[in-house]
């Protein structure tokens, strides 16, 4: 099995297991700096969570993988997979014992509808008994005990399929409970500042009942800890709403959809709706999707790494028949009657006993937790000075009250109002700490990525790996499949060669003679995977199979083919089933006069070339001269550029006596593929999607490459490169922008790399190409997407930054090989998923931008206020009511924005380049810097700009800081429009399409008021009249000009960051 893509993927994964994690050679110095997580290595990860600094670890890494956990899932697999072959081993033990006492009993009767009953399919399925199989007859008496026809399968009437699971059980199996809302309220309580603020508000509480009684008392202590609450709800709602719609997610992942024999016709349905009886075509990638045994197989091998943990392929015959439930074929095909299903199989059990964890690390998070990290220390250390400076000032006797009374006076002082006044600035510290650290930050990557994952599936997009949705927006190259992504799909026969000429039409039966016609129909019928089902009483045929299969088998019919009576008429001997690799596909039959043809079907000069002869129109053999070949060959060329695909179709006799009789030699013959005798030549018409060469165009537009990567003939392949724009002109079609992939994979190492940066189309290229291709891509820093839907593919869609597969044509092996599966297969949803990655990046981006802002001024305000005065206007329920705007609101408002058409006209964002871009430090220091101006202002010269300097000394300051803490929080609700749109002059853009932001705006607002007119005895505010609103509103306004203002004020190109970098260098170097 050294042919096995299996084998091929693990010996390549052994190869470039140190390039993945190092991304090609870049390094990657810090623990934050990890740009593909796809293969990144348990140390690194734990590093970078060691390496932030976290307030509440339980929520922060509740969307990354939870290493522990995962080890303890492999612990808990390896246990069942030794206890499951444990059992196995006792009962072929205990069964070798019996045989050898002469005491083997026959199976006992089931007395019900069928004659047998779970317990002895059990001892049949899971505990690989075949001994007890030959008592029931074998699989033709198995069969009959489960009253299912080997061909035709069971009726599948819905009470057939009823009577079947109450006996034998549903394919489904128990899952493990999401977490409650009531465990996220739990995590949600963990942050160590909220504890240390409740703790505040208990103390607080207890000292103003103590000191001032229960009616008045209450409401320092009690404001804080309703805010605390607030806080604790709202996070928990918005991390269950997001756990749910993961939880979705995975149940998409799982639901596979296959094809099973029902009533003599293959229907299409979900894994979970298989039941006991059922009969299953299984071709190479496909996941066995129960227990079951083996009908009849060609060359099935099976790969049960999964069950038993060894990376070894096992053939499958009727010494070995049995199959096990998520095992994947890795070559050949056969069919299978389902014995065991759900929890009656071992994968069952497996699945039932560990709970999928969605958690996984984004690139995003981690640099994210970098940022949080690096503002959480700046933060914390003014925090501190903010508590040293203030707790000194009230000690030292220089904090005064509203009044102008000295707060603290060393002796005088109660000790309760001593310890009451320290509380208090514990309180705003702690705060300052709420605020400052933003806990949200890298919450917002999670939240943002829910939601695109759910409108990527709205979009044909089912995202298996979170990190692949960002990854997308930075793919410089996307490298896809032409069949089915590009094209179509839906193939019809166009033209054909038969006999030697070219018939028209090409079903035109007349043209042929009756044993050419014989012998093609023969070699259609017989040398397939597909099926025809004529339906009782109707004339129109079901077929089923690939698109290729199916055009054929259709041209058969209309040349009178009766599929059944063709195949029943001679039996097969050996199958080599079609390999990407060969570029071909054959079969050996048996004719009843005893009689071994050997039909082979695949890429037409590949088959041609492998030809001696052709069959005439007069049923000659004759040999294939100069001539004709340059006339096939022609005939070849004018259909591909045409944009046909060419399939042809040869036979030759073989004698019988040649034909291996030892079942193990037959197994591993080579069929024979020369001196092959040429019967038809066909021509399949695959037509373009239609938007497809728009798709490409956007893609172009965006500085993402399009290169069409295809098995098919290289003048097929630049006809349809030229019909979807992928190619300008004829001018184009020229080497190395389409190359063959032979050529290619000819060339050296450093000469592939140098070619792949120029290459468009690549024609006739084999599984391995298209991995050489990506490798040589990533090489030269492309982020590279790779369509793929073979099980072959595997290891290029394994190697790519971004791993697309198909869902309709795709096998499972290549879709578990993937990060996203493209579900309606075509190429324009590619597209989508490169505007939701870009999408994705942006939105982090406006949240980061809105975040810093309310950061930067709030800790300016709080701490100039604090050093210079001893008080501080903005208290700690203010603070907390604005980190709920900032982290959770404003996540939900900045994160959700749907992608908009502008992301698409500007070039990828690369993967290594900074998360603050310079138009964002622009555009935050220039908000920050106008509301801590104004609001300063307001602090120190409010009662005299306000006239309140006759009013009540402590009124006109509780108005005072009421409009500062007002004018603060409309400056945030006027900069979350300027977020939206960092780089563009019209921030209203789209926004009447974002229901989510003007509802949360509104919301904001709402509450806003609420707090300044109605709970002032709990935000130590009061209310404020008509003018002072006016005040706040034009303060807030006044950031939309400013904003459009600062648009124009030019950034210099080079990263803020590098620029520091680059002076500290300079510096250093200057000093040695």
């Amino acid at each position: 099995m050294s042919g096995s893509p299996y084998r091929r993927q693990s010996d390549l994964e052994a190869e470039n297991s140190g390039s993945k994690d190092d991304d090609y050679g870049e390094s990657s110095p810090g623990p934050f700096n990890i740009p593909s997580t796809k293969n990144a290595s348990v140390e690194r990860l734990k590093r970078w969570r060691q390496a932030a600094l976290v307030l509440n670890a339980s929520r922060r890494f509740r969307y990354t993988l939870d290493l522990k956990k995962e080890e303890e899932q492999k612990q808990t697999l390896r246990k069942i997979r030794a206890h499951a072959q444990a059992i196995r081993a006792a009962y072929r033990f205990k069964e070798a014992g019996k045989l050898w006492n002469g005491t083997v009993k026959l199976p006992p009767t089931f007395n019900g509808e069928f004659s047998i009953g779970q317990e002895q399919l059990a001892s049949i399925s899971r505990d690989h008994n075949n001994s007890s199989l030959q008592q029931f007859g074998g699989i033709k008496g198995l069969a009959d005990s489960l009253k299912t026809s080997l061909d035709k399968g069971i009726h599948g009437d819905d009470s057939d399929l009823v009577k079947r699971r109450n006996l034998f059980g549903s394919n489904t199996y128990p899952r493990k409970k999401g977490r409650s809302f009531l465990m996220f309220l739990w995590d949600a309580c963990k942050d160590l500042t909220l504890i240390i603020l409740m703790v505040a508000a208990v103390a607080s509480l207890a000292l103003g009942i103590k000191t001032e009684g229960i009616k008045e008392g209450w409401y320092d202590g009690g404001s804080i800890a309703f805010a605390v609450i607030l806080v604790i709800v709202v996070t928990a709602i918005s991390d269950y709403k997001q756990s749910l719609q993961f939880q979705n997610l995975n149940e998409e992942k799982r639901n596979i959809h296959l094809e099973v024999i029902r009533g003599g016709r293959r229907v299409e349905i979900s894994i979970y709706d298989i039941v006991v009886g059922d009969v299953i075509p299984l071709n190479i990638g496909d996941q066995v999707p129960a227990d079951g045994i083996v009908i009849s197989g060609h060359s099935l091998s099976i790969d049960e790494s999964s069950m038993t943990g060894e990376s070894k392929i096992v053939y499958k015959g009727s010494k070995d028949p049995f199959l096990m439930s998520g095992c994947k074929v890795a070559d050949g095909n056969g069919t299978m009657l389902v014995t065991g299903v759900g929890i009656n199989t071992e994968w069952g059990l497996l699945m039932a006993s560990i709970s999928e964890d969605t958690g996984e690390e984004t690139p995003l998070q981690v640099r994210l937790n970098g940022v949080a990290t690096f503002i959480g220390i700046v933060g914390l250390t003014v925090a501190v000075l903010v508590l040293i400076v203030l707790l000194a000032r009230y000690f030292t006797g220089h904090t005064r009250d509203p009044n102008g009374k000295v707060q603290f006076t060393g002796g005088k002082t109660k000790f309760g109002d001593a310890i009451n006044g320290a509380i208090k600035i514990a309180t705003v510290a702690v705060t300052i700490v709420v605020v400052a650290v933003p806990e949200g930050l890298p919450l917002a990557v999670t939240l943002t990525l829910a939601y695109s994952m759910r409108k990527m599936m709205a979009d044909k997009a089912l995202v298996r790996r979170l990190s692949a949705c960002e990854t997308m927006g930075s793919a410089t190259t996307i490298c896809s499949d032409k069949t089915g992504t590009l094209t179509l799909n839906q193939m019809t026969i166009a033209e054909a060669y038969v006999g030697g000429k070219k018939i028209d039409p090409p079903h035109n039966k007349s043209e042929l003679s009756p044993v050419l016609c014989s012998l093609l129909i023969e070699g259609i019928a017989q040398n397939t995977n597909g099926c025809v089902y004529v339906p009782e009483g109707s004339e129109d045929v079901e077929v089923s199979g690939s698109p290729t299969e199916k055009a054929i088998l259709h041209w058969g019919v209309k040349m009178g083919m009766n599929f059944e009576a063709v195949r029943s008429e001679s039996s097969i001997i050996h199958v080599f089933p079609f390999s990407s690799e060969k570029k071909r596909g054959g079969v050996a039959v048996q004719t009843p006069d005893s009689q071994v043809h050997i039909h082979w079907k695949g890429a037409a000069e590949i088959v041609l070339a492998s030809c001696t002869g052709y069959i005439d129109a007069n049923d000659q053999l004759v040999a294939m001269d100069e001539k004709k070949v340059s006339f096939f060959k022609k005939s070849i060329e004018d259909m591909a550029s045409g944009s046909l695909r060419c399939v042809a179709i040869a036979y030759r006799p073989y004698e019988m006596d040649k034909v291996p009789t030892d079942v193990e030699q037959l197994t591993h013959w080579e069929l024979p593929e020369n001196e092959l005798f040429l019967m038809a030549i066909v021509g399949l018409k695959d037509p373009c999607r239609p938007g497809v060469k728009d798709a490409v165009q956007l893609c172009q537009n965006a500085g993402v490459k399009v290169r069409m990567v295809t098995g098919d003939n290289i003048k097929t392949a630049k006809a349809i490169a030229l019909e979807c724009g992928i190619l300008g002109s004829d001018a184009d079609a020229t080497e190395p922008n389409l190359i063959e992939g032979k050529s290619f994979r000819a060339l050296s190492d450093s000469q592939r790399e140098d070619i792949a940066e120029k290459i468009s189309v690549m024609g006739r290229s084999s599984p391995n190409d298209k991995l050489l291709l990506v490798q040589a891509l990533r090489r030269r820093g492309h982020v590279v997407a790779v369509t793929g839907d073979g099980t072959n593919d595997a290891p290029a869609l394994h190697e790519a930054d971004i791993g697309l597969a198909m869902g309709i044509q795709g096998t499972e092996v290549a879709k578990e090989s993937s990060d996203i599966i493209i579900l309606d297969d075509n190429f324009a949803s590619v597209v989508k998923v490169v505007r939701w990655g870009r999408s994705v990046y942006a939105n982090i981006q406006k949240f980061i931008q809105f975040q810093l802002t309310v950061n930067v001024a709030a800790l300016v305000i709080n701490v100039v206020a604090a050093i210079s005065s001893g008080d501080v206007p903005l208290n700690a329920v203010q603070l907390l009511w604005v980190n709920l705007i900032m982290d959770t609101l404003g996540a939900l408002a900045l994160a959700t924005e749907p992608p908009t058409d502008h992301l698409m006209e500007r070039p990828p964002v690369g993967r290594r380049e900074p998360l603050i871009t310079n138009i964002m430090w622009r555009n935050l220091l220039i908000q920050a810097i106008y509301q801590v101006s104004v609001l300063l202002v307001l602090n120190f010269g409010g009662k005299s700009i306000l006239h309140l300097e006759r009013e009540n000394s402590d009124h006109a300051n509780k108005v005072k800081n009421t409009l500062i803490f007002n004018a603060f929080v409309l400056c945030q609700l006027f900069n979350e429009f300027n977020a939206r749109k960092p780089d563009e002059f019209n921030i209203f853009k789209g926004v009447t399409r974002n229901y989510l932001f003007i509802g949360i705006i509104g919301l904001t607002l709402a509450l806003q008021i609420i707090i300044i007119e109605f709970l002032g005895k709990f935000t130590a505010t009061v209310r404020l009249n008509w003018k002072h609103w006016l005040i706040s509103v034009i303060i807030g306004v006044i950031s939309w000009p400013l904003a459009v203002v600062g648009k124009f004020i030019p950034v210099p190109e080079t990263p803020l960051s590098q620029f520091f970098t680059r002076a500290f260098h300079c510096r250093r170097t200057s000093r040695s």
